[in-house]
């Protein structure tokens, strides 16, 4: 599958994707609507040009996919480094099936015995504009679910678990950049069932995976597929993207939103989030992305210590350098990231990077050029878009990034950033 398409949120509000629960409601039939706060559903959107399509959107922002179709772009952000495990705070931490830190060695599990052992541990999260799923990561009563279920959400959001016992829950903290909610709710340990976190970065393309959720208000319903691709990107609530994110064909519809996505070994890797529709009108289409939950590890331990989330930020635009653009222009490398664009106001323009001044069509395919290769970060080579990002998101705000250049002149030059966080809104920094 191409990735020339840009994701985007579903509608919200009473004709949107999302309504009011009803635990009576049967699935929708001959295409009715669906109920629920399901996936937020990602539809194809057709960029024309890199430098009249989104600026602002991110740490690394709006990049061209060398493998995209001419005169497309996909939005992308950095992508959480693994957790370092000591950084997370006691409250997460601690013994198989106490804690959701590290990822636990067990043997393979077929889907019914996965379901019993862990299935409990799923949760209906609801409030009065819509339902979703979640699940118990400790025995202090965290839930992990997505932003997107909880959003908007007017009084009280409830946690119903597989005994159908119902509890108010409170929100921990909320970070839009990652699609992640942390709730919690006041219950014994013992009436909790844990589900393990996992390691994102061991999902390998074609491992069997099960997705447990509440499609259409459908209680922990059980769906089964493989990993379909890793390394995708998303788009976050707040508009910039997710990086990393894994693709599955197990069946995840409205209401399965904030469920895990289970290896076989009962671990959970990623967080359901959206689906493609391909058109469609909103149904499953066999194309679902998870938040890889080693980004959501992080963000859980600083929701634990903060109440929120913060994500270091650099402000610029970046498009692959290949060999094809090298043997046209002369830019002192054959691999590398350009620079397409500086956001205003970002770290990038404060430590004068320059953006690109222009783009040129190659073999049907779009470049930008004239703006500064970056070739290095913090001493590393940097030959693609990825170099550049593993070295920002290997930081925190506030942090400096050494890179060193290459110049439209054919100079090179050694600039010094200091890294910002995240803002909330990226389209502000395109005006």
């Amino acid at each position: 599958m191409d990735d020339n398409w840009t994701p985007t949120p579903p509608p919200h509000g009473p004709s949107g994707a999302y309504r009011a629960p009803s635990p009576t409601t049967p699935p929708p039939v001959d295409g009715a609507p669906a109920p629920g706060r399901g996936p937020r559903v990602v539809l194809p959107v057709l960029v024309a040009a890199l430098l009249s399509a989104g600026l602002a959107a991110g740490g690394t922002a709006l990049v061209i996919d060398r493998e995209a179709a001419p005169g497309t772009t996909t939005t992308v952000v950095q992508e959480a480094p693994p957790v370092d495990e000591a950084s997370v705070s006691e409250a997460v931490a601690g013994d198989e099936g106490d804690g959701p830190v590290a990822a636990i060695a067990g043997d393979t599990l077929d889907i019914a015995q996965l379901y019993e052992k862990y299935g409990a541990g799923v949760v209906r999260v609801e409030h009065s504009q819509g339902l979703g799923s979640g699940f118990v990561i400790d025995k202090d009563g965290h839930i992990l679910s997505n932003a997107h279920v909880v959003d908007g959400a007017q009084g009280t959001i409830s946690v119903s678990f597989s005994n159908d016992e119902r509890v108010e829950a409170q929100v921990i903290g909320v970070d839009n950049a990652t699609d992640v909610a942390l709730l919690k709710v006041d219950l014994p340990a013992s009436a909790l069932t844990v589900v393990p976190l996992g390691d994102s970065t061991s999902a390998v393309v074609g491992e069997p995976v099960v997705a447990i959720g509440n499609p259409f208000g459908q209680d922990r319903t059980v769906t089964s597929g493989i990993v379909s691709a890793v390394a995708r990107q998303i788009e976050a609530p707040n508009g910039f993207g997710i990086n990393g994110v894994i693709q599955t064909d197990a069946a995840i519809n409205q209401g399965n939103s904030g469920g895990p996505l289970f290896n076989m070994r009962g671990q959970v890797i990623g967080i359901n989030s959206q689906i493609y529709t391909g058109g469609t009108g909103g149904g499953n289409v066999g194309l679902g992305y998870a938040v890889p939950i080693n980004l959501v590890k992080e963000v859980v331990a600083d929701l634990m210590a903060t109440g929120t989330a913060q994500h270091a930020w650099l402000g610029v635009q970046l498009s692959d350098v290949d060999p094809t653009l090298a043997s046209q222009v002369k830019i002192g490398t054959d691999q590398g990231a350009m620079i397409a664009g500086v956001s205003e106001g970002s770290p990038a323009a404060a430590a004068g990077l320059k953006g690109a001044t222009g783009e040129i069509t190659i073999e049907g395919k779009s470049y930008a050029v004239g703006g500064d290769v970056v070739v290095e970060a913090n001493g590393q080579p940097v030959a693609s878009i990825k170099d550049l990002q593993a070295a920002v998101t290997a930081l925190e705000p506030g942090d400096e990034l050494k890179l060193v250049v290459k110049r439209a002149d054919g100079s090179t030059a050694d600039i010094t950033a200091t890294l910002g966080n995240q803002p909330q809104d990226p389209t502000a920094l395109a005006r």
